[in-house]
């Protein structure tokens, strides 16, 4: 079995994000990376299918040069090989275009199952999984949860609201997107790390998978949110004021 894992490197969480010079993206210079919490799942749940049914985990990671750290981590982990979709400008391309991206480099890989994480911790569209699903001409399904193969098919299990859970019976090559907390993450070992290092890493460009994308949708500006204060003093008597309240709360604030 061939499992592909999209995973994506963005900032540590809890970062001081600022808008750069251009306005259109966040100020890179200061920042920490890692890799994509919910791809970490994704990553661990396609490790254990291979020790489960045999076979080979690839990550496939798009980005500049830095994410070379994030795919050695994942390497380190026990992703035998790996793609680098090497992209400085990443942030410019909209869902659609970073989907193409990666589906072009999978193509050539013909994988029985393509994983990402659910979303991305930085933008968190949720929507990349669902168009290279579509792209691929792959069925797919979302928010899973557990992942059992069973020879040509598999069952998934999808999270749904309150508490429920829905199981479907797909057939392969499928893509998924992962769920955080289906599993235990585990830590890269000393052995895991040296042995990273020499596994193979394949880089390729935009342009050899066909040229890089053109967005539909554009960020026109990012921003820090203006932070005000503002006292309002309802008038008129206890009841007219605790209405005046709730209303405001509901409707305005919506904190009820």
């Amino acid at each position: 079995m061939k499992i592909i894992v999209a995973i994506k490197q963005v900032p540590v969480r809890d970062s001081q994000l600022r808008p750069d010079g251009s306005g259109k993206w966040i100020q890179e210079t200061d920042l920490s990376f890692e890799i994509n919490e919910p791809d970490a799942y994704a990553l661990e749940e396609a490790l254990q299918l291979k020790e489960k049914h045999g076979g080979e985990v690839i990550a496939l990671c798009a980005g500049p040069a830095r994410a070379a750290q994030t795919i050695r981590e994942a390497l380190a982990k026990g992703a035998d090989r790996a793609i680098h979709i090497e992209e400085e400008n990443l942030n410019t391309l909209d869902t659609l275009g970073v989907a193409k991206l990666l589906a072009a480099a999978a193509k050539t890989e013909n994988p029985d199952l393509f994983f990402t994480g659910l979303q991305s911790d930085d933008l968190g569209y949720g929507q990349t999984g669902v168009v290279v699903a579509e792209l691929l001409g792959m069925p797919h399904s979302t928010i899973i949860m557990q992942v059992n193969v069973d020879g040509p098919t598999i069952t998934v299990k999808r999270e749904l609201e309150d508490g429920w859970f829905q199981l479907i019976a797909m057939p392969l090559p499928a893509v998924l997107t992962i769920q955080s907390g289906i599993n235990k993450l585990r830590y890269a070992t000393l052995m895991g790390i040296k042995k990273a290092k020499t596994k193979e890493i394949k880089r390729v460009t935009a342009a050899e998978l066909g040229g890089v994308p053109k967005s539909i949708a554009v960020i026109e500006k990012i921003y820090v949110p203006q932070k005000t204060k503002q006292a309002q003093i309802f008038e008129g008597d206890p009841k007219e004021s605790a209405a005046k309240l709730v209303e405001k709360l509901k409707f305005e604030v919506r904190v009820i």
